[in-house]
């Protein structure tokens, strides 16, 4: 019986390597409210990362709600029907109306092309996600932005460590947000953090997090408990020298999925990434009309043989009952979005993955039938 494959598996440090934090931890009994390994995170992330304002999160969701409270953002945004759910959920807990538009057809980022056209009188922001860590046009949509006085935060789940040709693409937009969560390159378990312009900002979202508090006696915010526990933060701790020895086996796998699957007929590689360094946290293939069976199909046969891809992002957020009435909603005007979520399927892709187990997807996906 062979053991189940799947997308991704957490890229756990060794557990000799957790057991000092875990000693110190019940050491010093400090477990949680901004303690030592969290603040030594803080600043040994945001100097890996190539930014200067990190704030940590119990989880990505949250930093991604607190984000949009620390700007003020009301009334509208535009962003994108093809991401995972919590990016259209966060606009709905802050009651901001999420304004679909369409994806370009390449690169499933939202399409900067379509989003002129959705600006009302009472839009405030864009909302992109970096799909598959693919960065967005950033400069065209930076400029829309500064044309119609919108704000742009940016949903980089996928996006730890990539960089575009001047750095970091956490650096764009008014806020980046980030996810650690356990299917990520960078895992804390749970985790995220929010990316700020300014000292100012940070400050702003480090009491959004934790309650509103200044001090003890101290309330300024109407904030939320998003903190980021001591445990959270050693793992995230202990991770960090091996992620760039992770990406890079990650690369590997992306060549040797490139090199088995390149001649496929009706089956289309993901494009190489116009970023400066990439991150690899997905493999997307595309299934076309002229592939043998659908893609569905194929997803079954896979899950036949115990590999469990995902259809990511299947159905669109669009499709949800509650956003299905909005009139952005409408199909007609999200063509490449619904072509992309039912020709996607996303292969398994994470340091571990073994050369014979990658051949036999690669096999199945050339002989599907």
């Amino acid at each position: 019986m062979r053991d189940p494959v799947y997308v991704t598996r957490p890229n756990l440090p060794p557990l000799e390597d957790i057991i000092p934090y875990l000693e110190e931890i019940w050491s010093n009994q400090v477990l949680t409210n901004g303690g030592p390994f969290h603040t030594r995170l803080e600043a040994e992330l945001a100097a890996h990362l190539g930014v200067n304002y990190l704030s940590l999160f119990a989880n990505g969701t949250l930093a991604l709600v607190t984000a949009l409270q620390a700007l003020g953002i009301r009334g509208e945004v535009i962003t994108t029907p093809y991401s995972f759910v919590a990016t259209t959920h966060a606009l709905a807990w802050n009651n901001i109306t999420p304004v679909f538009v369409d994806i370009d057809p390449h690169t499933l980022n939202l399409d900067p092309a379509c989003i002129e056209q959705a600006i009302t009188p009472q839009t405030t922001a864009i909302l992109p996600t970096h799909i598959y860590g693919n960065p967005c046009d950033t400069k065209a949509i930076q400029q829309i932005a500064d044309m119609y006085g919108l704000k742009v935060v940016y949903d980089a789940a996928h996006a730890f460590g990539v960089e575009d040709d001047e750095g970091s693409v956490l650096r764009h937009g008014d806020m980046s947000i980030l996810s650690f969560h356990a299917t990520k390159v960078y895992t804390t378990f749970e985790g995220g953090a929010i990316v700020s312009p300014d000292e100012k900002s940070k400050e702003r979202v480090d009491y959004l997090k934790n309650f509103g508090f200044v001090d003890e006696v101290r309330v300024v915010q109407s904030g939320i408990n998003g903190k980021m526990n001591e445990f959270q933060a050693a793992v995230g701790l202990a991770q960090l020298p091996r992620i760039d020895g992770l990406i890079a086996q990650r690369e590997n796998l992306d060549g040797a999925y490139r090199e088995l699957l390149a001649d496929i007929n009706g089956l289309d590689l993901p494009p190489r990434s116009h970023a400066r360094r990439y991150n690899y946290s997905y493999f997307p293939i595309f299934i076309s009309r002229n592939y043998p069976v659908s893609r569905d199909s194929l997803y079954d046969r896979l899950r036949e043989d115990q590999i469990y891809t995902r259809r990511y992002f299947y159905p669109l957020i669009s499709e949800l009952p509650m956003y299905r009435g909005l009139e952005s909603a409408r199909s007609d005007r999200l063509a490449n979005a619904h072509r992309a979520a039912n020709s996607v399927l996303c292969l398994p892709i994470y340091p571990g993955l073994d050369r014979g187990t990658l051949e036999r997807i690669c096999d199945i996906c050339r002989h599907p039938g």
